[in-house]
């Protein structure tokens, strides 16, 4: 008979008077790799939070372990021995690797830290799962797949059984993912249990035994095996599906291979050594740094917190700083927390972009024609809301909006689907192609291919040191990795 680890029952939530979870039901076993597809954002935070601490309930019961840890009669004051693992890190930087696994964890009791023991104690995790990062290595010097492993040794070393993962393949390549997916099934044989949250079913299919539907803070399916693919595609993506199939059935590469528009010429940085590209007028490039290193010196010279060593960046043949052009425009990661502003209005978060093209947009008679032209699309109603009242979706059609007012020629989206629950997903995507029906070239730069490259028209992955691979459209489906939307490209 299987055994339990983990099992809510029951469960209502209640948060400032909104019923966040209704009527939960989740359970999880012994060595189980339990996947979590969240088809909307609704309860997801307060599900994990519920986890670890024992928050008041309105109705249910949580056990774990075989034992009752939370119920609507009698809530626990201590929280649950439960690790979560997501794209922020939760170990302390400015230690070592040997400190954040075991001085750090609850129970130790040595006064007197040693070193070489420490080391010697980490060595037969580290064989066990065939790594090798070493003992005294600062946490800030890690990459993103080292922490994450790290993060996961210390909830095994700690005794956790049940360890949750969330949306970690936005922050790790496909290669790392594919061992980080043995790591997991190593752990697994050893009786630790995961629930393993994405929004990715190709994801989910390759690592999870069996996967959970969340929507609207209750479970609506729990399928296993086969059911899994046929009762997720068919429920849940047959929209995300058919305008893949209309965009490439549709999309024309001769429009963009006519003329050079961005371009970076023997590019060095603090990683990137004489880094060459070109992008081409109204085409989506995708960008896949496979060196988080690289990953983050690119970012940082578009960004402009890092100066080009050497090399030069063109805009339709016009050497430019790129942070300075109007031309080009950045649209940040999870940008409806990174590129909106609760303290403005409405009008003036809209109109940011505009304001680097036409000088006197901040006029009212600007500002009203701004809204008499775009008030029918955006909702009239949301140019008399405080800004952190916006739904998720108004937050991101108001960034998208700001862009599409600017009118760049060049739009680089940084990890565009990241933090996008799967209803969002579809808009972000529908955004994006109507920033290249408008004209304007694409660069999504990412580190996992996800759902990026369903709109790409070309693929540029970069390797460890720096190795450059170019991929065009009619070879995608060449590719090894396990991305969503491929098979289309293979069926082709």
């Amino acid at each position: 008979m299987r055994q339990e680890v983990f099992r809510m029952e029951r469960v209502t939530y209640i948060e400032k008077g909104i019923k966040q979870l209704e009527d939960f039901n989740l359970q999880i076993y012994q060595g189980e790799i339990m996947g979590l597809i969240p088809i909307n954002a609704h309860g997801l935070q307060e599900l994990l939070q519920l986890m670890q601490t024992n928050m008041p309930l309105y109705d249910g019961h949580i056990y774990y372990c075989g034992e009752r840890v939370n119920s609507w009669k009698s809530p626990r004051r201590s929280g649950n021995r439960i690790g979560i693992i997501d794209a922020k890190s939760r170990l302390v930087e400015h230690m070592t690797v040997t400190d954040n696994i075991f001085v750090l964890r609850q129970g130790f009791r040595q006064e007197v830290i040693q070193g070489k023991l420490l080391r010697k104690q980490l060595e037969p995790f580290m064989r066990d799962i065939e790594m090798d990062i070493p003992a005294d290595t600062y946490v800030d010097k890690l990459s993103a797949f080292e922490r994450i492993v790290v993060e996961l040794l210390r909830a095994v070393v700690a005794g956790y059984r049940l360890i949750v993962l969330n949306e970690i393949s936005t922050v790790i390549n496909g290669e790392e993912l594919s061992k980080l997916y043995e790591i997991i099934h190593h752990y697994g044989k050893q009786g630790f249990s995961f629930l393993y949250v994405s929004l990715h079913l190709e994801e989910i299919m390759e690592v999870c035994d069996r996967v959970a539907l969340l929507s609207n803070g209750r479970i609506q399916k729990v399928a296993q095996g086969e059911e899994m693919k046929a009762e997720i595609v068919e429920g849940y993506t047959l929209e995300f599906d058919r305008m893949i199939r209309y965009h490439m059935e549709n999309r024309n590469p001769a429009i963009w291979q006519k003329k050079e528009i961005l371009s970076f010429s023997h590019v060095n940085g603090l990683a990137l050594q004489d880094f060459n590209l070109k992008v081409y007028e109204g085409e989506c490039l995708v960008i896949q740094s496979l060196d988080n290193q690289i990953y983050q010196d690119i970012l940082q010279i578009l960004y402009g917190n890092r100066k080009i060593k050497g090399g030069d960046c063109f805009i339709a043949g016009r050497k430019v700083h790129l942070p300075d052009s109007k031309e080009i425009a950045v649209i940040a990661a999870e940008p409806t927390k990174t590129m909106v502003f609760n303290e403005m209005s409405y009008m003036d978060n809209l109109c940011m972009g505009l304001s680097r093209r036409v000088a006197g947009v901040w006029k009212s008679h600007m500002r009203e024609s701004v809204r008499k032209e775009y008030g029918p699309v955006l909702g009239e109603e949301v140019f008399e809301m405080p800004v952190e009242r916006l739904s998720e979706k108004q937050r991101y059609q108001m960034v998208y909006t700001r862009i599409l007012l600017q009118k760049p020629k060049v739009v680089v989206c940084v990890q565009p689907f990241k933090g996008a629950v799967l209803s969002h997903r579809v808009f972000v995507w529908k955004m994006m192609e109507m920033l290249l029906d408008k004209g304007m070239s694409v660069v999504i730069l990412t580190i996992n291919l996800a759902d990026s490259l369903s709109l790409a028209d070309r693929l540029i992955r970069i390797g460890k040191g720096g190795s450059v691979e170019e991929i065009n459209r009619e070879d995608f489906g060449s590719l090894s990795v396990a991305a969503p939307w491929l098979s289309l490209y293979r069926t082709k």
